[in-house]
C-alpha cells in the first residue's frame, strides 16, 4: 500500500461493495483477521483483501497507509479483545493474574495473528489504554514508578512471549502437532533409567505437562516475585525471623 490513508473525518464513501459490506476500519481488520486466521501471513495483501471485501484493492488506501499499518491495527484489536468486559477488583494479585490470562487467550484465539503481531508495539487505543490500567494497578499497589515500568515490563514481555511461542505451537499443521507429542510419549518414554533417571522418573508428568501451556504457572511465579517486592512486604517476614531468634 502507499502511504495514502484518508482522514477519518473525509472518509464519505457509504456504498456497500459488491458483497453488501460498508468499509470501514473495523470491518477490514476483521475481514484481515480472518484471512490471516485462514491462510497465514501471505493473506494480508490488499489483492486478496479486496476480493474478500468485493472491494478495489485501492479503497483500502483510505483507511491504512500499508500493509504494516493494517498489522498494527490487528495487534490493537487482538489488545482490545482482551480488555472486553475487563473490571477492576482492587486486589492488584488479581487483576493483574486475570490482564495476563485474557492477553494470552486473545493471541490464542487468533494463532496466525498472533504470529504477526505479538512482538508489536502498536501506539493506538487499545494499546495505549491496557498501558494506562496495568501501570495504575501498579501504582495503586504501593509500587514506586520505577519498580512499577520495571514490573510492567516483565508482566507485558511475558504475556506476549508465551503467546507468541503457544501461537506457533497451534499453528503448525495437526500432523506435526502429534509428532511432538509422541517425541514425549515414545522418545522420552523408553528412555533407560540407568542412563537418564530423572527423566525416566518423571516422564508420564512431562508427556501431561508439555502439551500445556506454561504460562498460567510461569505467570503465578512472576506474581509471586512481584509481590515480595511491595514495599514492606518484608517487615512482617523480618519481625517474626527477628522474635524467634529472641526466643531461642
Amino acid at each position: 500500500m502507499a502511504e495514502r490513508v484518508v482522514p477519518e473525518p473525509l472518509r464519505r464513501r457509504r456504498k456497500p461493495t459488491k458483497q453488501g459490506t460498508v468499509l470501514s476500519e473495523r470491518v477490514i481488520v476483521e475481514t484481515a483477521l480472518r484471512l490471516v486466521g485462514q491462510h497465514g501471513a501471505e493473506a494480508l495483501t490488499v489483492r486478496r483483501l479486496g476480493a474478500a471485501l468485493g472491494a478495489d484493492p485501492s479503497a483500502l488506501y483510505r483507511y491504512f497507509r500499508n500493509t504494516d499499518d493494517l498489522l498494527l491495527a490487528i495487534a490493537d484489536e487482538l489488545i482490545g479483545r482482551a480488555q472486553h468486559g475487563w473490571q477492576p477488583t482492587g486486589d492488584w494479585r488479581t487483576d493483574l493474574c486475570e490482564l495476563g490470562l485474557r492477553v494470552h487467550a486473545s493471541y490464542q484465539a487468533h494463532p496466525q495473528a498472533a504470529l504477526l503481531a505479538a512482538h508489536r508495539t502498536t501506539g493506538r487505543d487499545n494499546e495505549m489504554r491496557a498501558v494506562e490500567m496495568i501501570l495504575g494497578v501498579l501504582r495503586s499497589a504501593g509500587f514506586r514508578d520505577p519498580e512499577a515500568v520495571r514490573i510492567y515490563h516483565a508482566f507485558v514481555d511475558q504475556a506476549l512471549a508465551f503467546a507468541a511461542l503457544d501461537a506457533a505451537a497451534l499453528a503448525m499443521p495437526a500432523p506435526a502437532q502429534a509428532a511432538d507429542l509422541k517425541v514425549w510419549q515414545v522418545r522420552y518414554g523408553g528412555l533407560d533409567a540407568g542412563t537418564h533417571p530423572h527423566i525416566a522418573a518423571t516422564v508420564r508428568l512431562l508427556a501431561a505437562e508439555m502439551p500445556l501451556s506454561g504460562y498460567p504457572f510461569a505467570l503465578e511465579l512472576l506474581l509471586d516475585a512481584v509481590a515480595a517486592r511491595l514495599p514492606g512486604a518484608g517487615a512482617g517476614a523480618g519481625a517474626g525471623a527477628g522474635a524467634g531468634a529472641e526466643a531461642g
